[in-house]
């Protein structure tokens, strides 16, 4: 009798057991559906990336301050167009652009979907704020307009460093994929950019010809150098300059048809801001610098002036798709 009880005790004792171990993996199963699909190092990453801390800056006299964000922002007004342009070549979704004188390579961005938040000057705050955007990206052109945006939205200033160019548009391309998750995507068109930048220095290294680079803009010319909003072609590029001397200043230095003969460049770069901002891109530009003034110096000589992409070079650099525009447009010079 007394080993029958023993023997009915230990079979509960084993029923409750299994019973125990069914719960445990009913749980585990049930802890599998909620998970999702990704893989855990992956899930971490992006639980950890926020909250983000964009640093302040300074351009010029205005003074941008730190910005924190908690978490990633899905209404976005963008101001940059080369900012824009990082944010389209990674696939990032915007709600709202100044769509006045888009580029025509973003000219998707003119369509009813996205808000339009006024010009490029003057950024229209009743409809920005109607948006009650997460985030708000600008540039030098919106500097003036920053402490009121700010009180809209947090507002992050992305312009670009002349001065320090490659490191201040790998720092932008940076935090356009730390922001929205694309940071290898980043990475991988950064690296992309600069292989091309290797390419034409291959060639403006061991090139002797001198460049000018001048703006031409409703019937007056301004000449760019190192250092300036252009000098991408001298400082990065690496091309020499016919003159070294040109005052850096955001319009240029005012030249004369004859200062273009005196300098006497091998390679004549024009941007045609007339052509960018124009509608239908008319523009007398090119018919004024190809006169008999200008027609003495070695580039046009040579069949050596370029016209470089007006809208790119004057609305949307600093991003992705421009600036690797910007490198193939040099290099026609060298091929």
């Amino acid at each position: 009798m007394k080993n029958w009880k023993l023997l009915t005790i230990l079979m509960a004792m084993m029923l409750l057991v299994l019973a125990a171990c069914s719960s445990k993996e009913e749980d585990k199963e049930d802890d599998k559906g909620t998970t999702t699909d990704k893989p855990a190092e992956e899930q971490k990453e992006e639980a950890s990336a926020y909250p983000i801390t964009i640093p302040g800056s300074t351009s010029g006299e205005s003074t941008f301050k730190e910005v924190t964000l908690k978490e990633q922002p899905k209404n976005i007004v963008v101001f940059d167009y080369g900012f824009l342009d990082t944010l389209d070549a990674l696939g990032v979704e915007v709600a709202g652009i100044p769509q006045q004188s888009v580029p025509s390579y973003l000219s998707k961005y003119t369509d009813t979907t996205y808000v339009n938040v006024g010009s490029l000057k003057e950024p229209d705050f009743e409809a920005i704020s109607s948006m009650a955007p997460d985030i708000i990206f600008i540039s030098g052109r919106q500097a003036s307009a920053y402490e009121e945006l700010s009180k809209i939205a947090p507002t992050v200033f992305v312009g670009v460093d002349n001065a320090n160019f490659v490191e201040s548009f790998k720092t932008n391309t940076e935090l356009a994929g730390k922001i929205f998750g694309k940071e290898k995507e980043a990475a991988d068109a950064f690296a992309a950019y600069q292989a091309k930048v290797e390419e034409l220095k291959a060639k403006t290294t061991t090139s002797e010809e001198k460049a000018l680079i001048v703006l031409g803009s409703e019937g007056s010319l301004s000449a760019y150098g190192p250092g300036s909003r252009f000098g991408v072609i001298h400082d990065v590029f690496g091309v020499k300059a016919a003159d070294e001397n040109i005052k850096v200043d955001t319009h240029g230095d005012n030249v004369s048809f004859e200062y273009i003969r005196d300098t006497n460049p091998d390679i004549l770069f024009v941007v045609d801001r007339d052509a960018a901002v124009n509608p239908e891109g008319e523009s007398g530009t090119k018919a004024a610098i190809e006169n008999e003034i200008v027609s003495a110096t070695n580039a046009a000589k040579n069949s050596k002036i370029f016209y470089l992409d007006p809208q790119v070079w004057y609305l949307s650099g600093g991003g992705l798709t421009s600036e690797t525009q910007k490198v193939e447009d040099v290099l026609k010079a060298f091929n």
